[in-house]
């Protein structure tokens, strides 16, 4: 009984390690403009359309965006960024929709 026990509890552990983990395919911004980003300066135009949904939103994207909205019961909050609303699941920064140019 402890032996199965043992077998169940480690294969949820191993199974659930990877599915906890921070996605991998999360794409920083290039150093240049990192450093300009960290020096406050503007992004620069056509940032957005390298954004799509299904993607996942740069730590320094999220860093300089406004939250509009609070998370609702799915985990979606709404940031603003450079004039741009952005719908993204709260933890994972994965961008649901964009909605361009809406204040």
């Amino acid at each position: 009984m402890k032996k199965t026990l043992f077998v169940i509890c480690s294969l949820a552990i191993g199974i659930s390690q990877p599915v906890m983990a921070k996605p991998e395919h999360e794409k920083s911004l290039p150093p240049g403009l990192a450093k300009k980003v960290e020096s406050g300066k503007p992004l620069p135009p056509g940032w957005q359309k390298k954004l799509s949904a299904g993607q996942y939103l740069a730590d320094e994207y999220y860093h300089r965006s406004t939250v509009l909205k609070k998370p609702d019961a799915d985990g979606i909050i709404t940031v603003q960024i450079d004039g741009t609303i952005i719908e993204l699941f709260e933890h994972s920064r994965q961008i649901v929709r964009i909605l361009e140019g809406k204040n």
